[in-house]
């Protein structure tokens, strides 16, 4: 099965200086339908005014992660990390067992583009942690996420791996999905099909009970694939 979630159809707030888009339940939005996908919780993509941001604010148990497209993200936290993540790295931070931290755009001009990604951990009460990493292109694939850190990836705790793809015009790449898992494919720019439905920008695809996907780019598009466990 492979269910089409439109950019368009997903929860919105304008809050002013934010602009938030809620692929799942989320603050003011709520969906009985759109609660999560597995261990994923949150797909939040958000575009924050420049000079503006999120104020001290605590998580608990809940891995966090930032992937910034546009712009510039200044991170503080109660670990005693004071960050800059730039257009094009990955963060992640295990919240555990509590952490405070602010996300603000330091840039007096330009809006801050960025995916926050909320994903339920294996255990609770870990000790919180914080990492962050740019990843290189070469190939055009890159493992971003998994339970044991292989291959250069950041580390999750939960079973789960993602990937970020780039994909040329016209080309067209194969993932096969083990028993036991299910996939959310977030396209972040660009046009794909995936087993012949095409989505766009921002759209995201649910999958469970496949075994093989078929990936064509229609343009030049980057993509997230989350490989997670199926849940009942």
């Amino acid at each position: 099965m492979i269910y089409l979630r439109k950019a368009h159809e997903r929860g919105h707030a304008n809050h002013g200086w934010l602009d938030s888009w809620h692929t799942f339940s989320f603050a003011n939005y709520y969906d009985d339908q759109f609660m999560g996908f597995s261990a994923l919780r949150v797909i939040n993509e958000d575009i924050i005014n420049a000079g503006k941001g999120f104020g001290t604010h605590p998580h608990k148990n809940m891995e966090i992660l930032t992937y910034v497209l546009e712009g510039t993200v200044e991170h503080k936290d109660s670990m005693g990390n004071l960050e800059q993540i730039p257009a094009g790295e990955f963060q992640i931070m295990s919240a555990g067992t509590g952490i405070q931290h602010s996300e603000y755009n330091p840039d007096n001009e330009n809006p801050l583009h960025l995916y926050q990604i909320w994903i339920l951990p294996e255990q609770d009460n870990i000790e919180p942690r914080y990492e962050q990493k740019r990843f290189s292109d070469e190939n055009g694939k890159q493992l971003v996420l998994s339970p044991d850190a292989r291959e250069g990836s950041l580390k999750v705790y939960q079973d789960m791996t993602l990937w970020r793809w780039t994909l040329s015009q016209g080309q067209t790449q194969h993932f096969d999905i083990e028993k036991g898992r299910v996939v959310w494919i977030q396209i972040v720019k660009g046009a794909v099909s995936v087993n012949g439905q095409a989505a766009s920008t921002s759209d995201g695809f649910a999958i469970w009970q496949e075994s093989h996907l078929t990936i064509n780019a229609e343009k030049e598009s980057e993509i997230l694939i989350f490989d997670l466990p199926a849940t009942e």
